[in-house]
């Protein structure tokens, strides 16, 4: 049966590593860092690198430049980010590609970090193109993936590069398939799902999928209203427990759900949770998810969160470090838990 390759795994002394990290974080219209979770959850992969003498090289993508020079969405801000959490020099490269950075990478010396410019400035990046992909994987003698948010993406730095280097899952990234295979295959019960937020169709098949392991899946008053009116197919009906009453017309849960939700989280013994259960962004509507948070994590369940708008939240609560494992992936983590294949991991599997 075909393994993951793992960074452990590699002899990583005196080469060129080349890292495909996930630093894609909210900033300020400022250009300052908002919430910088994604950069401290890649610090154990540069920490081990770093002890085993590797010459490291970071790429990442920031924003949605299209395939442009966007000054605001360069890397700086990230570059500071790292030298403040690893108290060492950083060099950052004007571009990721081309003649001068590759002699740049040869002449490193085991210890240093370089930090490629935005990945997406090339449109040939998101494009998955293969001459671009060739041209990152002349700055490495190695490659590792630990950006598991883009892992569904067949983009050139996730998919494509593989084919020019042997390649590992990272150490965020392994630990990411670990736990994630973990719930979806065996989890220990009772399982407690709880899904909010909207997109009831893409988050359909999630549903059906977690509901087959899970003993209850207790949902958001969109997704349910959404689930009624577009008549989606739900596998385990008698899974679901939906709201029994709400606020302001489904912008947040009552306090009858939040009382109901508490009695059902308290019976688990596994939790998973994606997405808020109110509209989190005015504070008039946050109880609900809030009062959630702190249920679970008053549990003794072991908790599992993930995707963009909850992490954020938990974070802006306080709360973020208190649940077993926050997930650096949100669309990435959907599909992997709803049991599509994600191309960035199945590259690398091998016998």
């Amino acid at each position: 049966m075909a393994k993951l390759k793992t960074l452990k795994n590699l002899n990583v002394k005196q080469k060129r590593v080349l890292v495909r990290c996930d630093f894609n974080v909210p900033l300020s219209d400022k250009g300052e860092i908002l919430d910088d979770f994604r950069i401290r959850a890649t610090l154990p992969t540069i920490e081990y690198l770093l002890k085993n003498q590797a010459k490291i090289i970071l790429m990442s993508h920031l924003g949605r430049p299209d395939g442009q020079v966007v000054e605001s969405l360069r890397l700086t801000p990230i570059q500071d980010r790292l030298m403040e959490y690893l108290d060492l020099s950083i060099v950052k490269a004007p571009d990721c590609v081309g003649r001068e950075i590759e002699e740049w990478t040869k002449a490193m010396k085991s210890g240093e970090i370089l930090l490629l410019e935005n990945l997406r400035f090339h449109p040939e990046e998101e494009a998955g193109d293969l001459d671009f992909a060739q041209q990152l994987a002349q700055l490495g003698d190695v490659y590792v993936n630990d950006a598991f948010g883009v892992a569904h993406r067949p983009h050139a730095s996730v998919v494509g590069i593989t084919q020019f280097l042997p390649a590992t899952a990272g150490l965020l990234l392994e630990k990411e398939i670990n736990i994630l295979n973990q719930l979806k295959q065996n989890p220990q019960k009772p399982l407690v799902v709880i899904i909010g937020g909207a997109k009831a169709e893409t988050k359909t098949k999630l549903i059906n999928q977690m509901s087959e392991k899970a003993e209850l899946v207790l949902i958001g008053p969109v997704i349910h209203k959404e689930i009624k009116e577009k008549n989606l197919e739900i596998k385990y009906p008698e899974k679901i427990v939906a709201p029994v009453d709400e606020v302001a017309a489904g912008k947040d849960i009552g306090s009858a759900t939040i009382n109901l939700f508490k009695e059902k989280i308290n019976l688990a013994k596994t939790i998973f949770w994606n997405g808020p259960l109110g509209w989190i962004e005015k504070q008039e509507f946050r109880q609900g998810t809030e009062k959630l948070a702190q249920v679970i994590v008053a549990s003794q369940a072991f908790s599992v969160v993930g995707g963009g708008e909850t992490v954020e939240f938990i974070t802006q609560i306080g709360l973020l470090e208190k649940f077993n494992h926050v997930s650096t992936g949100g669309g990435a983590m959907l599909e992997f838990l709803a049991g599509d294949t994600l191309p960035g991991i199945e590259v690398l599997y091998g016998n």
